[in-house]
């Protein structure tokens, strides 16, 4: 037999072989597959494993071969799916993506369901798979239902499932991922996702089949993040702007439309309920709530084929669901304020990760430390490199820092001594916010021991001196003070324009 290639242990197609992992419901599936008549609803986000349990589960069962697998997504599907009452003894049935359907083929199944479970009929087994609450929307069309299907409902699964995954996988290729831990945090209990990063890994550490001698990779997680989003950026950037934008481009406006893919990007689950969010956000009610209770939101999306490819919206329900694992990816990598102000909404900004981030270079490090401290003591978000000497270990340090000083801190802070123009990291730094001074988002700190041609944009912007001969304490202490003031007004800001 042949040593396993990269692509057959992390799948990003098909179903897993090497890396095959049973979630959580498995055993109340199987169960239900074996019950005679009985229907099947699957339901939970896309890429958690509803399809591939089921299509082991039958390769198990050993009613794999003789399993007729249609989608509704597929135009030629369409019909036979219309057709199955009226079909006979077609054997087992997987409708995908029910929730696609319209509300007529719906009902018949629905119908049809409650037929087999009452004959007990040992020639139709039907099992339906669809998104959140697929089964709720059956009962509702055939009340008598409840009694007669089974629906099974797919959560996220757990880390430790993820984690048993990337194991798997390692041990078919003979590899320790360096970045096996961040893989499984990043996933959020998605399988497909996982798959996708630990693939994404590999490829960065020039591993592409079977390790004839064990290898423990060397790569950083952050660049591997970047690239896999990079490269679903070009898939999916323009259709999240078109989303985003809405039908009516307003850009003094709220960005209804922005804040709901927002915050669909921030949640746990690959489903919005859009009451329950305008609830957590009072202050959105009447933009949001207006797209939803007018049909504004499901007319725009019904219109757009390319945001219907990646998100579903249930309008009786008003729930908003992602349609694509790797388009959940991509949302929750985003730089919202960066992509809010690309998107020309200059007034609407979101939290950062950190409130700051210190650049400085090396012999100026007592200054940075003291900064940090008395931030901290402030309650404040501050990145500072010396506590996050364990994250950046064995990573592309470049990579790393560059989201943070880019996007990821609401203002950065730059001591310039005299040094900092000459070392290679405050270059790297320096190069990711440089388009932020225009914004007001970097604060320099001037040493007078550093001449003005030191860092020459920093002069064009309002900046702090620092006296080398004076107490550093009290300086620190005044310092901190201006930038809590400085936070202060932008969190003022920040709950204004939401």
């Amino acid at each position: 037999m042949s040593s396993p290639r990269l692509e057959e242990v992390f799948k990003t197609n098909g179903v897993p072989t090497h890396t095959f992992v049973q979630p959580s419901e498995y055993d109340q599936l199987k169960v239900s597959l074996r019950t005679r008549g009985r229907g099947v609803v699957l339901e939970g986000p896309s890429g958690i494993g509803k399809t591939t349990a089921v299509e082991r589960l039958l390769d198990e069962l050993a009613l794999g071969k003789s399993v007729t697998k249609l989608s509704a997504r597929k135009v030629e599907d369409l019909e036979y799916i219309q057709n199955l009452p009226r079909l006979g003894k077609v054997g087992t049935v997987i409708i995908d993506d029910f929730h696609k359907l319209d509300d007529v083929a719906k009902e018949a199944i629905a119908n049809y369901l409650k037929v087999l479970a009452d004959d007990e009929s040992i020639d139709v087994k039907l099992i339906v798979v669809g998104i959140n609450r697929a089964g709720e929307r059956l009962i509702r069309l055939a009340s008598d239902l409840v009694n007669r299907i089974d629906v099974i409902r797919f959560e996220s699964n757990p880390d430790s499932k993820v984690a048993e995954l990337v194991s798997k996988g390692e041990a078919a290729l003979n590899i320790k991922l360096n970045v096996a831990d961040e893989i499984v945090s990043a996933s959020q209990g998605s399988f497909y996702i996982g798959q996708l990063l630990a693939q994404a890994a590999c490829v960065a550490a020039t591993i592409t089949e079977h390790c004839d001698d064990r290898v423990t990779t060397q790569i950083s997680f952050e660049a591997v993040r970047a690239a896999v989003w990079d490269r679903l950026s070009a898939r999916f950037d323009e259709a999240c702007k078109i989303f985003c934008r809405g039908p009516r481009m307003r850009t003094d406006g709220r960005a209804p439309y922005l804040h709901l893919l927002k915050w669909l990007a921030g949640g746990r689950e690959w489903t919005l309920s859009i009451t329950d969010a305008v609830k957590r956000n009072p202050e959105l009610s009447g933009s949001v709530g207006q797209i939803a209770e007018k049909g504004f939101l499901a007319r725009f999306i019904a219109e757009r084929q390319e945001i219907r490819d990646i998100l579903h919206y249930d309008q009786s329900a008003r729930q908003l669901t992602v349609e694509d694992p790797q388009f959940v990816f991509y949302l929750r990598n985003i730089s919202w304020n960066k992509f809010a102000k690309e998107l020309g909404f200059a007034g609407v900004t979101f939290d950062s990760k950190y409130d700051f981030a210190l650049s400085f270079a090396g012999p100026d490090r007592a200054i940075a430390e003291g900064l940090y401290n008395r931030l901290v003591d402030e309650e404040v978000e501050v990145f500072y490199d010396k506590n996050e000497q364990h994250r950046i270990l064995a990573t592309d340090v470049e990579e790393y820092l560059r989201p943070i000083y880019q996007s990821e801190a609401a203002f950065v802070v730059c001591v310039l001594g005299p040094e900092y123009p000459k070392r290679v990291w405050t270059k790297v730094e320096s190069d990711a916010f440089k388009e932020r001074f225009k914004d007001g988002e970097v604060i320099p700190i001037w040493l007078d021991s550093a001449p003005p041609s030191a860092f020459d944009r920093s002069r064009a912007v309002g900046g702090i001196e620092f006296f080398t001969k004076e107490s550093p304490e009290q300086q620190i202490e005044r310092i901190v003070e201006t930038l809590r003031k400085k936070l202060a007004e932008h969190r003022g800001q920040l709950h204004f324009s939401l």
